[in-house]
């Protein structure tokens, strides 16, 4: 028990090093994102439903940020034993006779959940800047997330 307690730290601690990695590759893509806005996409933003920056920002940028992050979590993956551990554990459950199928990629479901997790966290946040005006902290804010 003490040992698997060692390993999901020494684990969480790689994948938020990870995640921390990836931000400035993460800030460029919404940069991106911002610059090919549309006069329909703020409008769709503005009339839209309290999530409605983040459905956009998620429509643009996950594949390239999925692109982008999956060396960053690979290499911390690797570097605690996890994808080893885990293909060798995946390789045991398929050999067993009428087992269901499961996804077995360690790598690309960690990243789709941290995605997950970015989006959930910006929708909140999202939601709370249309809600709080003092959050809405910035001309641009004040513009498109103000008095409706």
């Amino acid at each position: 028990m003490f040992m698997h307690c060692i390993y999901h730290d020494d684990l969480e601690l790689k994948l938020n090093r990870a995640a921390e990695e990836a931000t400035p590759k993460a800030k460029e893509l919404f940069l991106q994102a911002i610059t090919d806005m549309t006069f329909e996409d703020v409008m769709n933003i503005y009339k839209g439903p309290e999530d409605s920056a983040t459905k956009y920002f998620q429509s643009k940028m996950s594949s390239s940020l999925a692109k982008e992050m999956q060396p960053i979590i690979e290499n911390s993956l690797s570097q605690v034993g996890a994808i080893q551990t885990y293909d060798e554990v995946m390789d045991k459950y398929k050999s067993i006779p009428f087992v269901p199928d499961i996804k077995s990629n360690l790598n690309d479901y960690i990243t789709l959940k941290g995605m997950d997790g970015i989006f959930y966290y910006m929708a909140k946040e999202e939601a709370a800047i249309r809600e709080n005006p003092a959050k809405q902290t910035t001309e641009l804010l004040k513009r498109v997330f103000g008095a409706k």
